[in-house]
């Protein structure tokens, strides 16, 4: 009986199989249309030497450098200010010159200049950071679209930015552009610069 149900599983498996249609695989590989390499022009520049030449890159740097300095000097000023009052009023305190109404204004007022410095920091500083990250991403898209303009008008096919940590391990000095774009970006935001004045 059991290799009867067993040969009648099969045949029915076996009747169902053969009604069932295949599915057909589609082609998945992507259809890459394999170019001739002969005259591909590849060069690159170096990130860290449009810092000290891009001219607006510099004048932005600046700009961040000046307001990031003033504020390091004013959180510098306001805790001094806070440790001076802290000190000049435990002074009064070991002294006996303090009530206590006047040690609870004294408490109070302490409490008030560390939040208000606290505060101060938290948001200048967030205010800051945005604003910076705002100027390298408004200096990032200039270099982007300049190096656009740049690799068209000198035949460029690619143009690789090379710089410490970057994907590039080594490539031929004798494909550095870096002086040349450099030139190129000051040039194309003078012209920018002065068309704005006009």
């Amino acid at each position: 009986m059991n290799r009867l149900m067993v040969l009648t599983t099969v045949i029915l498996l076996g009747i169902t199989a053969c009604g069932k249609k295949e599915k057909v695989k589609e082609n998945s590989t992507p259809k890459v249309v394999s170019r001739d390499m002969k005259g591909l022009k590849i060069a690159f520049y170096n990130s860290d030497s449009l810092k000290v030449t891009f001219e607006y890159f510099k004048k932005e740097e600046a700009i961040v450098t000046k307001k990031q300095t003033a504020f390091q000097n004013e959180v510098e000023r306001r805790t001094k200010e806070y440790q001076n009052y802290i000190m000049r009023n435990n002074e009064k305190l070991r002294s006996g010159l303090l009530s206590e109404n006047e040690q609870a204004q004294i408490q109070q007022r302490a409490q008030q200049m560390e939040s208000d410095l606290m505060q101060y920091q938290q948001n200048e500083g967030a205010r800051l950071e945005k604003e910076t990250m705002e100027k390298l991403e408004a200096i990032s898209k200039k270099i982007e679209v300049f190096g656009k303009q740049f690799s068209e008008k000198n035949n460029i096919d690619i143009l690789l930015i090379h710089g410490q940590g970057g994907q590039i391990n080594f490539i031929n000095s004798a494909m550095d552009v870096s002086k040349e774009f450099a030139a190129f970006l000051n040039q194309q935001q003078a012209e920018i610069e002065n068309d704005s004045k006009k």
